[in-house]
């Protein structure tokens, strides 16, 4: 039977597109879409906003008009918007699949508190199964080149997107800190006039906005004489919102908790 999904923000580009790929898909409705109160395409139906024939889904101004209805709530929004879903959510325990971005670490925490005595939550910055096969990559290069490679992180998105570095960026260099035992006061987010030496502990990570960029990340680690390069590029936001899909079939029925897209593909 395929579950029931609610999807926030809609109209978004995120939510056109997840919408569309739900559609494709026989192992997953849509029962519910909602929008903030004062976006125009409240009222409208589903199908109108996304370029599908009608539906008979309408669009609502708030997540408790829909939240009974479904299973899963993905949600690519806004950090407060998500954090706002979250405790709406805590009363009704809906397995949820949050991709959001620019969380504040206190945003983020009580959004973690409230799933682990709540409900199951896939928590992702980048739902792409390439990006998340690259976290791996990163941790296994990092691991074997050790402490005598210059480490930096290029990320490039579209001239639209609000917050920088990106999710994914400070995501990959985490996990680059972690597997060397460095703290985050190592990453170095930008560098002009005279700066300098580089420090070999640094883990720059340096960004690049511009036209429809959907999504690049560079992880170079840069040795004497030689360098490696681990390089993703999305060219499609569906990227994205196929594993975010994949996520929310995963996550269904979990038990109260945090999960990440290393759960969903099995790479833990």
């Amino acid at each position: 039977m395929a579950i029931k999904a609610i999807v926030a923000g809609a109209a978004g580009r995120m939510g056109r597109t997840i919408i569309n790929l739900i559609f494709q898909n026989k192992d997953i409705d849509l029962v519910g879409a909602f929008e903030h109160p004062e976006h125009p395409s409240v009222g409208k139906d589903v199908g109108e906003v996304v370029g599908l024939p009608k539906t008979g889904i309408i669009i609502e101004n708030a997540l408790e008009k829909v939240i009974e209805k479904g299973e899963v709530i993905i949600d690519f929004t806004f950090h407060k918007a998500s954090l706002e879903h979250a405790r709406i959510n805590a009363k009704y325990k809906k397995a949820m699949v949050i991709g959001t971005t620019g969380f504040k670490k206190e945003e983020l925490a009580e959004i973690y508190e409230l799933a682990q005595k709540h409900f199951p939550l896939v928590q992702a910055y980048n739902m792409s199964l390439g990006v998340n096969l690259l976290y791996k990559l990163v941790e296994i290069t990092a691991k074997t080149l050790g402490e005598d490679y210059d480490i930096e992180i290029v990320e490039a998105h579209h001239r639209m997107k609000k917050d920088a570095p990106s999710g994914t960026a400070l995501k990959l260099a985490e996990v680059i800190a972690k597997t060397l035992g460095r703290s985050e006061k190592e990453f170095k987010f930008c560098r002009e006039g005279i700066i300098g030496e580089r420090t070999s502990k640094e883990i720059g990570i340096q960004t690049v906005r511009g036209g429809d960029i959907v999504g690049e990340h560079t992880v170079l680690f840069a040795g004497m004489g030689e360098r490696v390069e681990l390089i993703h590029r999305a060219s499609s936001r569906e990227t994205f919102a196929r594993g975010a899909i994949r996520a929310a079939l995963w996550v269904v029925g979990k038990n109260p908790g945090v999960y990440d897209m290393q759960d969903v593909l099995g790479l833990k």
